[in-house]
C-alpha cells in the first residue's frame, strides 16, 4: 500500500513502508474538524476565525508539502517558501484574536515587533519550524520521538488549547512506537506536518518564545547543514559499518554527536533525543517563571 526504501543504517538494508505521516495528517484534521463542528474548540466566541480550523488547514498545507517532497524530491530553494502559504490563516487568526505582537527572548526581555509581527516574524517562525523539523532525521525514531518530546512540552504550558492536540498527539506516539522498531517511516509527509503542527501551535496559544527554545537543536543541525553546504559544499554523511555508526565531521546534529565517537543507531537517537529533552524543559520552566 506506501511505497518501499531501503533502511541504510540495518544489516542487508531491508524494505520499510515509507510515507504513513499520511495517516497523521488524515486523523489530526479528522479530529480537528470534529472539534470545530460541535464547538469544543473555540475559545474566542466572538471571533470570526477558528483555531481548530486554522491547525488543520496547517497541518494539510504541512502534508501536502511533504507528500510533494516525497513523490518529487523538490529542491530546498522551492521548499523552503512552502510554509509561508500555511502563514496566511495563521496571520488572520493573530490578526482577528488580537495575539500579542512581542516576542520575549532571554536577556533581552520583550521585544515589540508591532505589524512587522504579523507579516514578517510570525511567517519567518512558521518557515524555520517546518523546515527545521524536516531536516532532522535519518535514524529510525529520530525523526518522530524528538518532535513528541517538543509537542508535549508545549502542550503542557498552553492551558485550554491542549485540546487541540489530544488526538495529534496520540496518532504521532503510535507512528513514532512503530518508526522506533524500525517497521514504517512516516517520510516528509509526516515531518512536514509535524513541524508545521508545532509552529501553528505555538502561535495558537501564544508560545513563540516556548517552541524557539525548544526547537534549538533543530535550529543547530540545519545551520550546520547550511554551513556544510555552502562553505564546503558538502553533505553530511555518516558510515555505517553494519553495527555502529561514525563519522569524521561535523556537518550536522547526527555527524556531531557520532564524530570519532562509534554509536550505535538507537545509541546516536536517543542522545539527540534528550537534548531535545533538555531544550523543551528549558523552554516549559521559561514560560513558567518569566511568562
Amino acid at each position: 500500500m506506501f511505497p518501499k526504501v531501503p533502511d541504510y543504517h540495518k544489516p542487508n538494508r531491508p524494505l520499510v513502508p515509507n510515507g504513513l505521516g499520511v495517516i497523521y495528517v488524515l486523523a489530526s484534521i479528522t479530529y480537528l474538524f470534529l472539534l470545530h463542528g460541535f464547538g469544543l474548540a473555540e475559545f474566542e466566541a466572538s471571533s470570526s476565525v477558528s483555531p481548530a480550523l486554522t491547525l488543520a488547514v496547517c497541518i494539510l498545507v504541512g502534508g501536502f508539502m511533504g507528500l510533494l517532497d516525497d513523490w518529487m524530491d523538490l529542491r530546498w530553494r522551492y521548499k523552503v517558501f512552502f510554509p509561508l502559504i500555511a502563514a496566511i490563516p495563521l496571520v488572520t487568526l493573530a490578526t482577528r484574536l488580537g495575539l500579542r505582537t512581542s516576542i520575549t527572548m532571554p536577556l533581552l526581555g520583550a521585544v515589540d515587533f508591532d505589524v512587522y509581527y504579523y507579516f514578517l516574524i510570525l511567517p519567518l517562525i512558521v518557515t524555520v519550524a517546518a523546515n527545521t523539523v524536516n531536516q532532522l532525521g535519518g535514524l529510525n525514531g529520530l525523526e518522530t520521538i524528538c518532535p513528541s518530546i517538543v509537542m508535549m512540552g508545549i502542550m503542557v504550558i498552553s492551558g485550554e488549547n491542549l485540546i487541540l492536540l489530544v488526538v495529534p498527539l496520540i496518532v504521532w506516539l503510535v507512528l513514532a512506537t512503530l518508526n522506533f522498531q524500525g517497521k514504517i517511516f512516516v517520510g516528509n509527509t509526516g515531518s512536514f506536518a509535524v513541524g508545521m503542527t508545532l509552529a501553528a501551535f505555538a502561535i495558537i496559544s501564544d508560545l513563540k518564545s516556548s517552541l524557539l527554545i525548544s526547537i534549538l537543536p533543530y535550529i543547530v543541525n540545519s545551520a550546520l547543514i547550511l554551513l556544510s553546504y555552502f562553505l564546503y559544499g558538502t553533505k553530511a554523511r555518516v558510515t555505517f559499518d553494519g553495527e555502529k555508526l561514525h563519522s569524521n565531521h561535523v556537518r550536522s546534529l547526527v555527524t556531531l554527536v557520532t564524530r570519532n565517537r562509534p554509536l550505535t543507531e538507537r545509541q546516536a537517537m536517543m542522545a539527540i533525543s534528550l537534548l531535545t529533552a533538555a531544550s523543551t524543559s528549558a523552554a516549559v520552566v521559561f514560560q513558567m517563571i518569566f511568562l
